[in-house]
C-alpha cells in the first residue's frame, strides 16, 4: 500500500530504495507500465529545476530543487539538502541512488511546481523508466528528462540552429529527441518523464533557455547542488542534512 509522506507535494512512497540489483530492475519493469506519456499542461506558472552533486571522497550528495517563475524565470524558491549516498552508480540504476536525495529536497518546497524538469533521463531508458520518470511517479506532476547525454537509443544529428532537434529511437520506439538548445552547441537529450508528451517537453524545454546550453531549471539546480546560486533577497532558500 502506497504512504504519502509529505502533504504539501503529496510525494508517494510507492517502494523502498535499499534493494539488490535484480529487485531494482523488477521494480522498473513495473513501474514502467504506470508512466503516462500524455499530459494537459497549457499555461504552467511555475517549473521546478532538480539535480544532485556527488562527493565521491566523502559518499555524500548534495540534492537542489529550484523553483522558477514562469515565463519569466525569475527564482522563487531553492531548498537543498546534503547526506550520504550509499548505493554505488548502476548504468541504468541511477534513481535508486539519487532519487531519495532530490525527493528530500522537493519535500521541503513551500510551493508546488506545475512541471519538474529533471537532469537526467525520462523513458529514453532501457526499461523505459530514467530518474525523471521515477520521480514524476513519486511525485504525481509532470516530469521532463534533460539529459546532457544518451544513455540508449539511436538518433541522426539534428541541424545547428537553436530549436533544431531529432528523433531519439530505440528499437523502433521514438524515446526522446535531440534538441539543439543553442545555435552551433552541443544539443541534450529531451524525453518524456511522466504526465506530458514530448512535443510540450521540448517546447518547454527550449522556452525555458536563456543563452545558454541547459535550460535555465536545470541550469540553476546545477549551480544550487554545487553551492553556487545566489540567492536574490526575494526568493527563498534553505539548505540541510536529511535526518
Amino acid at each position: 500500500m502506497c504512504c504519502v509522506y509529505n502533504q504539501g507535494m503529496q510525494i508517494v512512497r510507492r517502494h523502498g530504495w535499499r534493494v539488490s540489483t535484480s529487485e531494482a530492475r523488477a521494480i522498473q519493469t513495473e513501474l514502467a507500465g504506470e508512466v503516462l506519456h500524455i499530459g494537459n499542461i497549457t499555461a504552467p506558472r511555475l517549473i521546478a529545476g532538480v539535480d544532485i552533486s556527488v562527493n565521491r571522497w566523502a559518499k555524500t550528495g548534495t540534492a537542489a530543487a529550484v523553483v522558477l517563475d514562469y515565463p519569466g524565470l525569475e527564482l522563487v524558491e531553492s531548498r537543498v539538502v546534503t547526506d550520504r549516498i550509499e548505493l554505488p552508480y548502476i548504468p541504468g540504476l541511477l534513481s535508486f541512488r539519487e532519487a531519495p536525495l532530490i525527493l528530500a529536497a522537493c519535500e521541503k518546497l513551500a510551493v508546488t511546481p506545475d512541471v519538474i524538469m529533471v537532469d537526467g533521463q525520462g523513458i529514453a531508458h532501457p526499461r523505459r523508466i530514467g530518474l525523471a520518470s521515477h520521480l514524476g511517479l513519486f511525485l504525481d506532476i509532470p516530469t521532463i528528462g534533460c539529459a546532457k547525454s544518451r544513455l540508449c537509443g539511436r538518433h541522426d544529428e539534428p541541424g545547428n540552429e537553436k530549436g533544431s532537434y531529432a528523433e531519439l529511437l530505440d528499437k523502433g520506439e521514438v524515446i526522446g529527441a535531440v534538441v539543439r538548445t543553442r545555435t552551433d552547441v552541443k544539443p541534450v537529450y529531451i524525453s518524456i518523464g511522466h504526465k506530458i508528451d514530448l512535443s510540450t517537453a521540448i517546447r518547454l524545454a527550449l522556452a525555458c533557455c536563456r543563452g545558454y546550453r541547459l535550460p535555465e531549471p536545470t541550469r540553476l539546480a546545477h549551480m544550487a547542488a554545487g553551492g553556487n546560486l545566489k540567492i536574490k533577497k526575494n526568493a527563498a532558500m534553505t539548505t540541510g542534512t536529511v535526518r
